[in-house]
């Protein structure tokens, strides 16, 4: 069979920048959307399919997943931040190098902490205060998504691969395939068989692994890839595994750290009682799916420059990190008018009681207020870790938990508007350290 040609890959240190950041924006866009229609289509049918505070059960255990999911996925983001220099110089034989490694390491981290929180989980919950009419179902369905954590890892890697290489249309097409058998396995086992929060989980799992099968074989098929790949330690004096752990872990621990400030906001919510944390559950659903126009721009910076990172065209960077903002901007303005203008109808598209569904309404516009600022540390955030600066990146995290925690013990404790400000105030925070971190390190190249 012939092997695929490198078309589907996309070299961005040449052309029109701008052109070249929407081309690979667009499909990483729908791809991330897709993702959301995992957790999206999960709370629906939980929600309307079971009940409200099965809704709250699969809420509460978000940000542990957050906390622990996003620290191994996060170390596969950062993996890519090198694959994409690699790819920009055009040294194929180290990218595929660094590729080889990262697959252990994914294998490796993946099953310690598979372990390690499933013994860990139900203390956890108890410590977040989760209320007791709902731990029992939060435990079961987190057990079975740290179950499958390997291939959850995996198929994040595979996609970093992909997106560090310029395409991001595959990963796209394994968003839907694995979307649609979502959709499909959450109908047939939580309304079908109903077996409850479990077949939620037990569809999610699949569903990825639907997804690294497809990313995978694509992949095996990309010319530059048509050669063994390097098992060696040590690479033109480099080692490998070093580089990887250290340019990959900071960018897990930021996204822990970041995790660990939803887990105070939940922390706070779950002393509300049920019906809040289902409000909340529902409120940060909407928040995940509006992010990710703002997130998708931003990914779209980490690989474009990574790429010009590694061809040292640094004039190309700042021309596009601009264009960057501009973007995250105009995508912005209709999300944040649908939250400001029209939270009650969003929060019905979960939520069936009156008094939870006001809840939301007090939660809602302010996140929409604050929106425009999240998109921009989108595009700052991975901006300086598309530079290589891993660090920087992850004590933004730790600002973003003490200005969540500040909040919470000021404001937070009194209403449920006063989480929503902890969480934009985060953003907020975070947002302007970035935004500084990006022009000191370029001007810092300029005089290199």
């Amino acid at each position: 069979m012939p092997r695929q040609s490198e078309s589907t890959t996309r070299n961005m240190t040449s052309g029109n920048s701008f052109k070249q950041i929407v081309l690979f924006f667009i499909p990483l866009l729908w791809g991330n959307l897709f993702q959301q229609v995992y957790s999206l289509v999960d709370s629906i049918i939980v929600g309307k399919g079971i009940s409200d505070k099965a809704l709250a059960a699969v809420g509460a255990s978000g940000t542990l997943n957050f906390l622990i999911l996003g620290f191994a996925i996060g170390m596969t983001r950062g993996f890519g931040i090198l694959f994409a220099q690699c790819f920009g110089r055009e040294d194929h034989a180290m990218l595929r190098a660094y590729i080889s490694a990262s697959k252990r390491l994914c294998i490796g981290i993946s099953l310690v902490l598979s372990v390690v929180c499933i013994l860990a989980l139900r203390s956890m919950l108890k410590f977040m205060q989760t209320p007791a009419d709902i731990i029992e179902d939060a435990y079961i369905y987190f057990v079975i998504i740290l179950i499958g954590i390997v291939i959850t890892v995996l198929n994040n890697l595979a996609i970093t691969i992909l997106q560090s290489l310029g395409d991001s249309k595959t990963p796209l097409s394994a968003m839907i395939i694995s979307s649609l058998a979502n959709i499909v396995m959450d109908i047939f086992l939580v309304m079908g068989l109903g077996i409850g929060v479990a077949g939620a989980a037990i569809a999610t799992v699949l569903a990825q692994l639907f997804s690294f099968i497809y990313c995978f074989y694509k992949i095996k098929m990309i010319d530059i890839f048509d050669k063994k790949n390097y098992s060696d330690a040590e690479v033109n004096g480099k080692n490998i595994t070093f580089e990887l752990v250290k340019i990959g872990i900071p960018v897990a621990f930021m996204n822990s750290i970041t995790a660990a400030g939803g887990i105070i906001l939940q922390y706070f919510v779950n002393l509300m009682g049920s019906g809040y944390v289902a409000a909340y559950s529902a409120c940060m659903k909407f928040a995940s799916l509006f992010e990710q126009f703002g997130m998708s721009a931003g990914l779209s910076m980490m690989t474009f420059v990574g790429q010009n990172m590694g061809a040292g065209k640094y004039d190309r960077i700042r021309k596009g990190v601009r264009q960057g903002l501009l973007l995250a901007t105009v995508l912005n303005i209709p999300l944040a008018l649908l939250q400001i203008l029209f939270p009650e109808q969003l929060a019905r598209i979960f939520l069936s009681d009156p008094e939870i569904i006001s809840y939301c309404k007090d939660f809602l516009p302010i996140l929409g207020i604050s929106l425009f600022a999240l998109g921009w540390l989108f595009v700052y955030r991975y901006s300086v870790q598309g530079l290589g600066n891993t660090f920087v990146p992850m004590l933004s995290g730790a600002l973003e938990v003490i200005m969540r925690l500040t909040v919470c013990f000021t404001v937070g404790r009194a209403s449920f508007r006063g989480i929503a400000l902890s969480e934009v105030s985060a953003w907020i925070g975070a947002f302007i350290m970035l935004m500084i971190t990006y022009y000191v390190v370029m001007g810092l190249k300029s005089k290199a």
